[in-house]
């Protein structure tokens, strides 16, 4: 997902075969983004803190794009990215039901 000014705020993992797929996953974030709950984590190579929302696989269903120096300033980060995804609007995609190449909801918005 990109902020208005363009920068990627927050990236998924899992793989959708078609952009239909992917927009349902990113109408169900948007559905219960209120709700949303983080788990802040320093990230294993390096300095940083990243915030995932955990997911029902064993991939996380969203995260950070990238570190933050601070804990605190991950933490805003999260909120953020919440008021963001609350405001997108629904996009009208064709049910695409050839396969398609794999897309993610970060390559969707």
């Amino acid at each position: 997902m990109k902020a208005p000014n363009g920068r990627v705020v927050a990236v998924t993992p899992a793989a959708y075969e078609t952009a239909g797929e992917a927009e349902r996953g990113f109408d169900g974030l948007r559905a219960v983004a209120d709700g949303l709950t983080a788990r802040i984590t320093h990230v294993r190579d390096g300095i940083g803190w990243i915030w995932v929302v955990p997911g029902s696989r064993t991939l996380p269903e969203v995260r950070s794009s990238r570190a933050y120096e601070r804990y605190a300033t991950c933490q805003n980060a999260f909120r953020r990215f919440v008021v963001l995804l609350a405001k997108q609007p629904a996009l009208e995609l064709p049910d695409l039901s050839e396969r398609g190449p794999s897309l993610r909801t970060s390559d969707v918005r």
